[in-house]
């Protein structure tokens, strides 16, 4: 009987498994090919490679999907990035979450330093703008990541402890950029970013179960976090050491902020998980997708 219970939980795991095998390996060859060969990345070349790498996720989550549960899989794993239904507080928190946290950070430095932190050069009101552009294009991100991953380790871990061991894997996944000269992240400190992205992990998992198990606003909340987080910039002028921890003290204020986040919306997830079988299968229910 324990042989049969251990076989039947290595198979439920293998095709999750896969997918974060497919979504590491189709980013990473694509992302290294550019830094490594390199391939300027504005060259259409590497934009090409680029985006490919970056929808890497919803491209793995979907070929999986498709092989297990066949076309309703996907059908109810996609219905996710069209729940829109949810109260307005939710959009405004998606929207707003980053630069309130920024500002907070700003304030603080301000306190602590006499003077303001430096401030982003890009036109604030451009800012709504290219949140609402990019939007859309988190579904590459986070059709796999909220929507296929989360459910199943939440189903096996619970949403809190999935939501940091995803955290860790999504962090890990964007190593290539750090070795990309065109990014913002070049020779940035890779471990500071996995930490601040395993807390930005925490807010999107509650923020997905709070919603509904739905995919939209955690696009909006990591769009917003892209094209937003820059109003106080928080790399290192010139780079650092990739492996090491040396960071800004503006990156460090950002990572205790997001913390603290982070540790309240841990604590309130028990209050709000739901029988485990809720989360197991996107054909079964509705309520499993959601980086």
């Amino acid at each position: 009987m324990a042989t049969e219970a251990s076989k039947a939980s290595a198979g439920s795991a293998w095709p999750l498994l896969q997918f974060f095998l497919l979504a590491f390996a189709l980013m990473w060859v694509c992302f290294f090919t550019v830094a490594l060969a390199p391939i300027p990345a504005g060259t259409p070349l590497g934009r090409l490679l680029l985006l490919l790498g970056a929808f890497a996720p919803c491209l793995a989550a979907l070929w999986v999907t498709a092989r297990a549960e066949g076309g309703a899989g996907v059908r109810a794993l996609l219905r996710g990035v069209i729940k829109w239904r949810v109260a307005a507080r939710w959009y405004v928190f998606a929207a707003s979450f980053t630069v309130i946290v920024k500002l907070a950070v700003a304030v603080i430095y301000r306190v602590a330093m006499g003077a303001w932190p430096r401030f982003g050069a890009d036109p604030w009101y451009m800012i709504p703008l290219a949140i609402a552009f990019s939007t859309p294009f988190q579904v590459g991100e986070e059709i796999g990541w909220r929507g296929y991953a989360l459910p199943r380790l939440a189903a096996r871990f619970g949403l809190a402890r999935a939501s940091l061991l995803l955290g860790g894997v999504w962090g890990c996944w964007h190593l290539p950029q750090f070795f990309i000269r065109d990014a913002d992240t070049y020779r940035q400190s890779f471990w500071v970013f996995v930490i601040g992205v395993t807390s930005l992990s925490v807010v999107l998992a509650w923020l997905w179960e709070r919603t509904g198990r739905g995919l939209l606003l955690p696009m909006l909340l990591h769009a917003a976090w892209n094209n937003s987080k820059d109003i106080v910039p928080s790399g290192v002028a010139g780079g650092t050491a990739t492996f090491g921890l040396h960071a800004s003290l503006v990156s460090w204020l950002t990572l205790a902020i997001l913390g603290v986040c982070a540790a309240f919306f841990l604590l309130d997830m028990p209050k709000r998980r739901t029988g485990g079988n809720s989360f197991v299968s996107v054909s079964q229910s509705y309520r499993s997708p959601l980086g």
